[in-house]
């Protein structure tokens, strides 16, 4: 269809509203309200444009102003954005807003990147005509990582719509009314929503901003910044870190259109700052007789590990959370059967498993998009509020489905939300959830319950079979069918199934945080299930850590050790030396099992970020770059290899891990590498060596791209101060850092223009400063980037050529002083590196046991009582949760207080005498101080 727009013909798309329609175009229309993620509802006036209904009434100039989010296209329809009645009201609204709107832009965190500035100017509203009182708020505090200031508020709605309707938050509202709407918490206090931090994007003004950026400020034009991935968990968020004076400054979302869109959780968003920490590792540091350690340069450390590795056996363990390049390296360096992928002996078994199902299904292996289009979710054993946030964000839209296809009957276009929601009401598609313990998602589940793991492998195998119409309910050797427990849960599936006919693409979510494989593989079964119906099935399994798949992929059907088989090699005296790549083993297993192993080596090499209980042991301390400081692969817990670039150079001797290990296995003259000398080097050699990896290499494009000739920039145009910078050093000026292993330049000269999707380091239009104007980079507005794909799809399902596993439950039950362990990850907490950013470390709270009050009774126990779990030595508080399952224990998962215990074991819990335990972390106050 066509539409004409101040007398020019233009193409459009059925189904979207002029805005949309004009953004695409590339005209400038402003707007506060809208957003594509949130669609319209109509609140700020500000896109007013004239309709004309017919080409009499457009030469006469008689139309009707009508708002171009609430206006949908139509074949020959006229409008105009530039007549003088149009203009003249966009003003009006314009000026209206700035009446009490301060006048503190060079003061403003927002400045520089500020969509009202971006709209006042582009309305050409210049003077202020009021001269009245303006009207003032008192600020509140909202929690260590999103500032207040609501004096800058103009009232679009965003940021309700965001946290309530759209990430379900429930503790900001829009309170007051007319002049005097206040947008906060009923009280002061810490936002409780874990997507909190989008506020900061989502606000066109200054009212939220990221804490961290206002005590430690930048304004967005003197950023240097480059295109990474989140690091905090397995989906593969894509992130823009920003950097100056060689400091992390923040991060924002970069969109990727199939995985994180236009939000990120909060721990993607302020958890890197670690890597400002004092605690990071400047120099090779070697340990002397003394137990000191002497700084020594990156030659002397680096002969050191060569000596070390031609003198004795050598073992190695490798990380989850560091690059493929870099694992490749470490395992090429040590053989893959004295390789270790360096997750706990727990982990090793449900990762692989977790990679073997998602071969073996013929179910969809769906990115966060896809996920969104699900018209029914069942979710077993994993709580991914806290193990993948993002994919929580994505189911709560995932139940909206319903709504859209009931506003679908009314002819209601997706965008109109206010219209959908007054329709809808609480009408959602079914969610079911089967977990150990309450979770954030319940309150929009159809049914949610609270069950042993054991259970849950039942029931997710009753479903499957309910779907497939097999009713013998045989599942195992005891005597299950005499327990009431037993017939409860099989009402249960008997109900989730009967939820499930209707559907037409289920969504199925489970994971390694159940610590169990038997639920992964129940959750496969019923993907599978479902799919035998002639239906759409997908298959979601969520693993702990950012590169987690990439290592069951890197060492998948080796054999590779785990460390208990490592502590086994090394306590026979068959490891000489022992090399740790960016792990702390005390975060993966016992204290007493770690201190063996290392004591039973006589050389550990640590090459890690920070000064950790592992580096502490290390013969040999080397500092390796960080994921913002490196280039690296990372793959997704939906197999997608995504490649992230350096921010800015290392300081002093960090050099990144695969830099290290690549001169190692040069100096021992190692063949296989003698060609190798460019990062892209490395990831050929592994596509080419890991035929599961054979697809990392078009992740990104490699060194030698060049963008209409030129080099992408990091540094966006307006960079200032860069002679300037060092003058507290040297008066001279360093030459910039050349990067040899990119297509990206630490400089504002080159282009940032019709890159691919993988290069786009910064999101910068002429009239569109901030963030806002990611639509010119965009094939569609709210469609993937003009780019291309970031990253490639490394997994492809078997067809089913696989037969799924089913093995047999035996029903749940513990003795009468015994519970079953059971994981309760955190968002804040569990992730080790995030754990330790400023702001996030404020909301980290100490581990503890959780039991549901009856257990607490049975065994004698009160709230705040010290126990001890068996034989672990670490004494926890425990806490009373009657959200937890009847007969389970849940322990805090991610911790080195807890990394002895083994998930799904029955213990006998043990309360300690004169237990004293943390006591409260103040994170703030209302008044007074940064927090103010």
């Amino acid at each position: 269809m066509n539409i004409r727009i101040d007398g020019v013909e233009y193409p459009a798309t059925k189904d979207r509203n002029l805005l949309e329609t004009c953004l695409g175009l590339g005209l400038n229309l402003p707007y506060f309200c809208w957003h594509p993620a949130m669609g319209s509802v109509g609140a700020c006036r500000q896109c007013a444009v004239l309709q004309y209904p017919d080409e009499e009434a457009e030469q006469a100039g008689r139309g009707k102003l009508v708002m171009a989010c609430m206006t949908p296209v139509s074949d020959g329809a006229r409008f105009s954005l530039e007549t003088a009645q149009a203009r003249r009201f966009r003003q009006g609204i314009i000026e209206s807003l700035m009446i009490n709107h301060p006048h503190d832009c060079p003061v403003c965190a927002e400045g520089g990147e500020c969509h009202l500035q971006d709209m006042t100017v582009m309305v050409g509203h210049r003077d202020r005509r009021y001269r009245g009182r303006k009207r003032t708020f008192r600020n509140q505090y909202l929690g260590p990582l999103v500032h207040h200031e609501m004096n800058r508020c103009i009232t679009c709605y965003r940021c309700t719509r965001f946290y309530r309707d759209y990430a379900g938050g429930t503790d900001l509202a829009a309170q007051g009314c007319h002049d005097h709407i206040f947008f906060g918490r009923h009280e002061d206090g810490v936002l409780e929503s874990e997507f909190a931090g989008n506020l900061v994007e989502v606000c066109p003004t200054g009212v939220f901003t990221d804490k961290h950026l206002v005590h430690d400020y930048t304004r967005k034009w003197d950023l240097q910044s480059a295109p990474s991935v989140c690091a905090g968990c397995a989906v593969g968020c894509n992130t823009l870190p920003g950097e100056r004076y060689g400091r992390l400054k923040r991060v924002h979302n970069r969109f990727n259109a199939e995985i994180n869109g236009y939000f990120l959780c909060d721990r993607g968003r302020f958890g890197a700052t670690w890597v400002n920490d004092e605690r990071r590792l400047d120099y090779p540091g070697l340990r002397g007789e003394d137990g000191r350690y002497n700084a020594i340069d990156h030659h002397g450390a680096l002969q050191r590990i060569v000596s070390s590795v031609e003198r004795g056996a050598v073992a190695a363990v490798g990380s989850p959370r560091a690059s493929v390049e870099a694992n490749f390296l470490l395992r090429l360096l040590a053989g893959p059967a004295r390789f270790c992928p360096g997750f706990s002996a727990v982990e090793q078994p449900l990762v692989g498993e977790a990679l073997a199902l998602l071969r073996a299904s013929r179910a969809t292996v769906p990115d966060i998009a896809t996920m969104e289009t699900a018209d029914a979710i069942l979710v077993l054993g994993e709580d991914v509020s806290n193990t993948a946030p993002r994919i929580a964000l994505a189911l709560r839209q995932g139940v909206r489905n319903r709504a859209y296809a009931m506003a679908a009957g009314l002819k209601l276009q997706d965008w109109q939300d206010a219209a959908i929601r007054n329709l809808a009401q609480d009408q959602r598609c079914p969610l079911f959830i089967a977990a150990t313990a309450a979770t954030r998602l319940d309150p929009v589940a159809a049914r949610s319950l609270r069950l042993a793991t054991p259970e849950i492998a039942r029931l997710g195998l009753r479903v499957a079979d309910a779907l497939a119409g097999d009713n013998s309910n045989d599942y195992s050797h005891d005597n299950s069918h005499d327990n009431p427990d037993d017939h409860s849960v099989h009402r249960e599936a008997a109900a989730i199934a009967d939820g499930l006919r209707d559907a037409k693409r289920l969504l199925v979510v489970s994971g390694t945080g159940s610590g169990d494989i038997a639920v992964m593989q129940a959750a496969a079964r019923v993907a599978e299930a479902f799919r035998d119906t002639g239906r759409e099935a997908m298959l979601s399994l969520v693993v702990p850590e950012a590169n987690s798949l990439g290592q069951a992929l890197l060492c998948e059907g080796n054999g590779s050790p785990d460390l208990d088989a490592l502590a086994a090699s090394a306590e026979a005296g068959e490891i000489d030396t022992l090399l740790v790549l960016e792990n702390d083993l005390y975060r993966r297993a016992a204290t007493d099992q770690v201190d063996r192993l290392l004591a039973n080596c006589q050389r550990v090499i640590a090459l890690d970020q920070l000064d950790n209980p592992t580096t502490s042991a290390s013969h040999l301390a080397v500092p390796a770059a960080s994921v913002i400081e490196s280039e690296g692969t990372l793959v997704s817990l939906e197999g997608r290899a995504q490649r992230c670039f350096p921010v800015f150079p290392p300081h002093a001797e960090r050099h990144p891990a695969w830099v290290w290990l690549l001169a190692t296995l040069k100096e021992l003259g190692r063949e296989a590498v003698s060609d190798w000398h460019h990062f892209d080097d490395v990831t050929r050699g592994c596509a080419a060596a890991i035929p599961a990896l054979a697809g990392i290499a078009a992740a990104a494009p490699d060194h030698r791209f060049r963008n209409h000739g030129v080099r992408v920039p990091r540094q966006p145009p307006r960079y200032s101060g860069r002679t300037a910078m060092r003058a507290n050093v040297s008066v001279h000026e360093p030459k910039q850092p050349e990067d040899e292993e990119s297509p990206l330049a630490f400089s504002m000269e080159g282009l940032n223009r019709d890159q691919p999707a993988a290069l786009l380091s910064y999101v910068w239009a002429p009239g569109w400063n901030s963030n806002q104007g990611l639509h010119r980079f965009q094939a569609d507005v709210g469609g993937p980037l003009k780019g291309g794909p970031a990253g490639i799809r490394l997994l492809r399902a078997n067809g089913g050529a696989t037969p799924l596993p089913r093995h047999a439950t035996a029903a749940f039950a513990v003795e009468a002083d015994e519970v079953l362990l059971v994981p309760r990850y955190r968002i804040f907490g569990s992730e080790a590196l995030s754990a330790i950013s400023p702001g996030i470390r404020e909301l980290v709270r100490p581990a503890c046991i959780e039991l549901c009050a009856a257990d607490a009774e049975r065994l004698g126990l009160a709230d705040g009582d010290g126990v001890q779990v068996g034989d672990n030595a670490a004494a926890l508080p425990l806490r009373i949760d009657d959200a937890m399952a009847p007969g389970c224990a849940g322990y805090t998962a991610g911790y080195r207080e807890t990394a002895g215990l083994a998930p799904n074991t029955r213990q006998r819990l043990r309360r300690v005498a004169h237990f004293s335990p943390p006591g409260p972390t103040v994170i703030g106050s209302d008044r007074g101080g940064r927090h103010g």
